[in-house]
């Protein structure tokens, strides 16, 4: 049997640590399967049975300390491989990347690019396609921008796996915990980060909750969120917003709602609003790069522009993109038959994204 090493940052929130949790699993079957770790606190997905080395180089701010901490890691992924006889090396993410670069030849090295914003550094980029045997790519738009700007043949597009039956299963084991009894929930998930475009959604929904005061909002992720709540206090809806923090399981949270919201001005592959919708919740999401348009293709889910990435927290200024998407969140609310429709949408493209074509891909590059 192989020996596949998983190399990720942390497990602790993320979607590229969700996607690599759920590889390890998926692969078990298949391969002699590990992670590899670069800080092992507050693991929050299950790696029940999944042997787990912690490499003990946690993420550090200063320049001088990432450099030295890349050729850190590559020491002591290289001792690792040796040591477990490792035949491919499959990193998620830049930093994991790097290291799995650092580390020597010697394993067959696939690297991950789990989002647009990779893109951002070519440097790296061509660094990626340089050393990779196989540069793994989580959507179609990247894989192709990376085949034609850098001439990477071995790029190959890997979208996220996902489990409807064990979704469904998890948001029955327990109840959320919310603030409210009654009235329709609009729910979007994420960390927090400006490229996730948070204050956007709360000045439309300001919009919504003014025209539709039954009509609450739910943000699930980690994070203090501070600047959103006072921009929510400042616009006078702090009482019909909820922040829950990191929820190790976010799907009773998922099954409470009416609608999910995407406003993100970047991703990968959005594997929140995936989750959203193989829990039968209709979409409204920005045409971001990327993810939501090759998810969506303008018929499983309601697509509108990308929205300004310059965060503003004054709630006096609302723009004419903010006012459009509470227009398309009210429209949506207030029409059974549309609502319907792309309720049963979002379940049959969930369904797309089985885990059993994952698997089919990895074991073919593999040669299993």
């Amino acid at each position: 049997m192989k020996k596949l090493l998983l190399i990720v940052p942390s497990l602790h929130q993320g979607g590229l640590e969700k996607v690599c949790a759920a590889t390890a699993r998926l692969m078990q079957p298949y391969f002699d399967v590990q992670i590899a770790i670069f800080d092992s606190r507050n693991i929050a997905y299950d790696i029940k049975g999944i042997p787990v080395a912690d490499l003990r180089l946690p993420s550090r701010p200063d320049k001088l300390g990432k450099i030295i901490n890349v050729w850190k890691r590559g020491r002591r992924l290289r001792s690792l491989k040796k040591r477990e006889g490792i035949d491919i090396a499959y990193s998620f993410g830049p930093t994991a990347n790097l290291a799995n670069i650092a580390s020597g030849r010697g394993t067959c090295r696939w690297l991950g690019i789990r989002s647009y914003m990779d893109m951002g550094n070519p440097r790296q980029i061509r660094l990626f396609c340089k050393s990779a045997d196989r540069v793994i790519c989580c959507s179609e738009t990247i894989c192709r921008e990376v085949r034609e700007k850098y001439r990477c043949d071995q790029a190959v597009t890997l979208q996220n796996p996902f489990d409807m039956k064990e979704v469904k299963q998890l948001s029955e084991r327990e109840e959320a915990e919310i603030p409210w009894n009654e009235g329709r929930l609009l729910i979007s998930m994420g960390r927090e980060d400006t490229v996730k475009g948070f204050w956007h959604l709360l000045k439309s929904f300001a919009l919504v909750h003014k025209k539709l005061p039954d009509v609450k909002l739910m943000i699930i992720g980690k994070g203090e969120f501070t600047a959103y709540k006072e921009l929510a206090a400042g616009l006078g809806i702090d009482d019909a917003v909820y922040f829950t923090g990191l929820k190790k399981n976010p799907y009773p949270y998922l099954k409470r709602g009416a609608m999910y919201v995407l406003t993100s001005y970047y991703e990968g592959f959005p594997n929140a609003m995936v989750e959203a919708m193989s829990m039968g919740l209709p979409v409204i999401a920005t045409d971001c790069m990327t993810g939501p348009r090759e998810i969506l293709e303008d018929r499983y889910g309601i697509l509108i522009p990308n929205m300004c990435p310059d965060a503003d927290f004054d709630p006096k200024h609302i723009t004419e993109e903010e006012r459009s998407l509470a227009q398309e969140i009210m429209t949506l609310l207030e029409d059974k038959d549309k609502m319907k429709h792309y309720q049963d949408m979002a379940l049959k493209r969930a369904a797309d994204y089985t885990a059993e074509s994952y698997i089919e891909k990895i074991r073919a590059w593999a040669e299993i």
